[in-house]
């Protein structure tokens, strides 16, 4: 299967939604994409929604670890949302609830950074 990536601005945040399996094959693709929308600085916070996200490896937890990263240098957040029960447990196993915050949908994402859709 693919990845698709569907970007949705708001006045301070960008909401990318992941549609497929994140893995060794779409991870490239994820990471460019994600690093345009934070190197053109116009939104300082990203919420990743995960609602249609079938599949998630290591490779995606790289990904995402590294978007965090760079957004954290620039003074800007990743809340991520909607996440099916095996990609919780990876994130669980991989410690990236101690330092992402994670939110139950795309409206309490929004609301936890401030931002009124």
């Amino acid at each position: 299967m693919s990845m698709e990536l569907e970007m949705d601005t708001h006045p301070s945040a960008v909401i990318v939604r992941l549609k497929g399996e994140l893995d060794h094959h779409t991870a490239d693709l994820v990471r460019s994409r994600m690093e345009e929308v934070i190197e053109q600085g116009n939104r300082p916070h990203v919420i990743l929604s995960m609602k249609e996200l079938t599949f998630m490896d290591s490779s995606g937890l790289g990904v995402i670890l590294g978007r965090y990263k760079q957004l954290s240098n620039r003074g800007g957040k990743m809340v991520v949302c909607d996440m099916n029960e095996s990609v919780y447990r990876l994130f669980e196993m991989s410690g990236l609830f101690k330092i992402l915050t994670i939110e139950e949908n795309e409206e309490h994402a929004l609301s936890s950074l401030g931002v009124v859709s």
